[in-house]
């Protein structure tokens, strides 16, 4: 199989360059474009929310924690 990996890969490659070129191409990577324009405002609101989601989770470890740690007995 290994010797097919360049070959392949060649190929795919030229697969990729000729789509681009076509018309159709031209149009996704245009499509593409305006999609990474608005791109920041979505990033801002899915930072938010994976923010929100990791402080959930830290709070949870944190709980978990101070569950695991062994408890002093007094007068023992």
């Amino acid at each position: 199989m290994r010797r097919w990996y360049v070959p392949l890969t060649v190929l795919g490659i030229g697969s990729i360059g000729a789509f681009l070129l076509s018309e159709r191409g031209r149009a996704t990577l245009r499509a593409m474009v305006e999609n990474f324009r608005q791109a920041p405002e979505r990033w801002l609101e899915w930072n938010e929310s994976a923010q929100s989601e990791l402080d959930r989770i830290q709070a949870a470890l944190n709980r978990i924690a101070e569950s695991l740690e062994p408890r002093t007995q007094l007068g023992h």
